[in-house]
């Protein structure tokens, strides 16, 4: 089978999901409201996190760096699928894929670890409210973000390294969204059924351990729960935490489909699907389920809001 060289000068085409859907204009204009959503609302909420003093405190802290992450995450795919529609032109240079897999993985790969750690604040919070904040001092709350992006910034380069070190062949066609590990492996000409093996175990180990420690905060939350006297101390703790389980839901259900099932139980149509969820509905599902029923983020929503619109006409 004659190869095609797979080096810097090389590049992709990246079908993405626009051109062969039945309504492409349509589907444009529904990416293109979406990212809209997830760059405002995630925006919005670093902004309130970030002025409003009261909303200094660990939670919001972790809440933010998750809207950091999706707002990135969302800006690595859906700016590059629209242009590429827009301008009938789907090339991607072979640095272009790297980056946009690595940058992928590693905002995949943090988000999955920063939504263990929240989980974790919620059972401090819950479980042990008068060691809340020596157990989540700032010291701590920086060493969890830093964890998150260090270790899956690095295990997203050796993936990227790896998958891209493989011979391709001559059909460039990437069948996705973006250049991700398992429609590329498609795409090479020698054996990587070994290295599929690989991805699928750290898939598993990068998505069941944080997991494991989201069930086992949850479980504990919920004996707390049960247990407490107040009415209002119950709703808050469960609408606090039922915000956090939804968006755990939404992620870690892609992630599964997307790394964890064998390659049998996938389609280039699916795996579409499930990219575009994850890489564009979630991100701008998720600053709305955290804030919409938070009376913390709309009361200091409200206040920035209007700090700002007090400060307007003085400034013209």
């Amino acid at each position: 089978m004659e190869l095609w060289n797979s080096t810097l000068g090389s590049g992709f085409i990246l079908m993405g999901i626009l051109k062969d859907s039945g309504s492409p204009e349509l589907l444009c204009a529904t990416v293109t409201a979406l990212y809209i959503v997830a760059l405002t609302s995630n925006g919005l909420l670093l902004l309130v996190i970030t002025v409003d003093a009261r909303l200094h405190v660990p939670m919001y802290l972790l809440l933010g760096q998750l809207s950091l992450m999706d707002l990135l995450f969302t800006t690595v795919v859906s700016p590059k699928a629209l242009v590429d529609f827009l301008r009938q032109e789907n090339t991607i240079s072979f640095g272009g894929c790297a980056l946009q897999m690595f940058l992928a993985l590693t905002l995949g790969g943090a988000e999955d670890l920063l939504l263990a750690f929240m989980a974790y604040d919620r059972y401090v919070a819950i479980c042990h409210p008068l060691n809340y904040m020596v157990l989540m001092r700032p010291r701590i709350c920086w060493l969890m973000v830093a964890t998150s992006w260090i270790l899956a910034s690095l295990s997203a380069l050796g993936h990227t390294v790896y998958t891209l070190h493989f011979p391709f062949c001559l059909s460039r066609e990437i069948r996705h969204l973006l250049c991700e590990i398992p429609p590329l492996l498609k795409l090479a000409c020698v054996d990587t059924s070994k290295y599929e093996l690989m991805v699928y175990v750290t898939g598993v180990t990068f998505l069941l351990l944080p997991l494991s420690i989201i069930v086992a905060s949850y479980i504990l939350i919920l004996f707390t729960v049960l247990h407490m006297s107040s009415n209002e101390g119950r709703q808050k703790a469960l609408v606090t935490c039922s915000s956090h389980l939804a968006v755990v839901g939404m992620f870690f259900g892609a992630a599964t489909f997307m790394y964890v099932l064998p390659s049998s139980f996938h389609s280039p149509e699916q795996d579409n699907i499930i990219s575009v969820f994850y890489t564009i509905i979630t991100p701008a599902l998720n600053p709305l389920i955290y804030s919409l029923r938070n009376k913390e983020v709309m009361g200091a929503l409200r206040r920035v809001l209007g700090k700002y619109n007090l400060l307007t006409p003085s400034t013209l």
